[in-house]
């Protein structure tokens, strides 16, 4: 009854538009930060900003501050999503975060430690198979200072997203429509085409966006299927984290002092793309629900919601 809950609280439709300026607002404000930083070095260093791709722009600034910088933003609209839900909504977070009695955190450390585990296993793997693509790129002390930033930010990135878009959204949007399908539907596209001006997308064109688009529904699913966030929250967490620390490339939204660098030339197969969300996932999906015990998907995933 995870989104039903949002019935205790204050729902009002304007109070959610409000809500999302709030959040907005200070996102934007959370933005300032790493704008003046860049146009100073900008300056500093003769570049014209408005002539820079992304990707580019990014490099001007020492890693790690560029990492802390861009993930202050998230850190600020993380903290607006929890102040609107207690000021405005009058509801507690953990109505927000789960349909339990109390945040299951073994949930969360499941899945954390359930896919960081295998997706730096890829990595690994794919270092292995083909070592021409990657260089040593480990520097003690910047990836001391990587590690602590990326721990103690990145969840918070991570936490924000889910938050906003599997917790408020999606709570709010299924009491104001009474089902659970369109706010499924709504939250993973707005969730994928959140992603559309990451430096990947300009390296390997908008047919990415269908793997975070697909990712948006299968944060969505096993929220709904789990009656809360934890897992959504363990995963995505982990997924953002290890890729911080495992690996980098000139041309992603991360780019750390991770371990290894990708110096590969940027090219997917449309193949690997449909891959992920068409096998990977829902295999994923399987395994949550063998071990959570799932069951009746169609009134979860697609059944109606009332204030009764």
């Amino acid at each position: 009854m995870y989104i039903k809950q949002a019935f205790n609280s204050k729902h009002n439709w304007w109070l959610y538009l409000a809500g999302l300026a709030i959040i907005f607002i200070v996102v934007l404000l959370g933005q300032i930060p790493y704008a003046i930083v860049l146009i100073a070095k900008a300056f500093e260093s003769g570049v014209d900003l408005q002539k820079l791709e992304s990707s580019e722009a990014m490099r001007l600034l020492e890693s790690n501050l560029n990492l802390f910088l861009l993930l202050l933003s998230y850190a600020a609209g993380f903290l607006a999503v929890l102040f609107v839900v207690k000021t405005l909504h009058k509801q507690s977070i953990r109505s927000l975060t789960t349909s339990r009695t109390k945040i299951d955190w073994k949930r969360f450390w499941f899945a954390f430690l359930f896919w960081g585990i295998i997706s730096s296993g890829l990595v690994l793997v794919d270092h292995y198979t083909s070592p021409e693509n990657y260089v040593f790129n480990f520097e003690l002390v910047p990836f001391l200072i990587l590690a602590v930033i990326a721990i103690v930010l990145v969840p918070l990135q991570t936490s924000f997203e889910e938050y906003l878009f599997r917790g408020y959204l999606m709570q709010g949007i299924g009491v104001l429509c009474k089902n659970r399908w369109l706010p499924l539907i709504i939250t993973s596209v707005a969730f994928g085409l959140l992603h559309i001006a990451n430096p990947e997308i300009e390296k390997l064109g908008y047919i990415l966006l269908v793997h975070y688009i697909g990712t948006g529904f299968f944060l969505g699913i096993i929220t709904l299927m789990d009656e809360g966030l934890e897992l959504a929250l363990g995963f995505h967490a982990a997924n953002n984290l290890f890729t911080a620390l495992l690996v980098t490339a000139d041309w992603t939204a991360f780019q750390t002092n991770s371990l290894l660098k990708d110096i590969s030339e940027p090219d997917i197969d449309n193949s690997e793309i449909f891959a992920s969300v068409l096998i990977i996932y829902p295999i994923l999906i399987f395994i949550f629900a063998k071990v959570y015990k799932w069951t009746n998907w169609k009134d979860k995933l697609a059944g109606s919601v009332t204030n009764d």
